[in-house]
């Protein structure tokens, strides 16, 4: 019979130990993007770079033709990583930018973890090369969209067929902090879940205004 441990499954996700890229973030993209609604993937977007940058997570930011045809990244995700150059490419599929895969081997991180548009192109693509090439790889589902439901859909299934690890937006930013306890991030946690964490953020807000309570003891 197995003996439980106090410890955490080396599975879940920790502030260093991953490589976060996202992908396509820009109007023409979200444009025919009908898989989640546009007001909850900016939100969702939001939380997920504020996360980000928050924790010190290392970060990609690439957009396809941002000049000539698809606009520029959301507001959301540039305002989180002031000065932070987005990495313009040609290619549908990120993983084969060689200035891309160039800042991935400079941060030298073996799990990458994936949000953006769309999901059966922009994110399939780099999940199953990453993947091949031995990396794990996670998608964050709900700050991923596509032309269609069923699009959105069969891209998740499809890539967690072939390894990846499915999560949402305000599962990544808990996953970051895990512990209560750790006072150092409490506030950002908190702060961020406040702003972009939809109904666990009212309930954060009233919580503290009504009880003066808080998850840390």
């Amino acid at each position: 019979m197995p003996v439980a441990v106090a410890k955490p499954s080396p599975s879940l996700l920790s502030p260093a130990d991953h490589t976060l890229i996202l992908i396509d973030f820009q109007s023409q993209m979200a444009f025919a993007t009908k898989s989640i609604d546009p007001v909850a993937l900016r939100n969702n977007a939001a939380l997920v770079s504020q996360a980000a940058s928050g924790f010190g997570v290392s970060t990609i930011l690439t957009t396809v033709a941002e000049k000539s045809f698809s606009g520029p990244m959301f507001d959301e995700i540039a305002t989180a990583f002031p000065g932070q150059a987005m990495l313009d490419r040609t290619s549908m599929n990120t993983w084969e930018d060689a200035a891309v895969i160039a800042r991935v081997n400079a941060i030298g991180k073996g799990r990458i973890v994936l949000a953006g548009l769309w999901t059966s192109v922009c994110i399939v693509g780099p999940a199953l090369s990453a993947l091949d090439q031995g990396f794990e790889v996670y998608v964050i589902a709900d700050a991923c969209g596509d032309v269609s439901d069923e699009a959105h859909q069969r891209a998740m299934e499809r890539m967690i067929q072939a390894g990846a690890r499915p999560m949402t937006a305000l599962q990544y930013l808990l996953e970051l902090q895990r512990d209560w306890a750790r006072a150092e991030t409490y506030d950002l946690t908190t702060g961020i879940a406040r702003k972009v964490g939809g109904a666990y953020g009212l309930g954060i807000v009233y919580a503290k205004q009504m009880f003066g309570a808080s998850e840390g003891h």
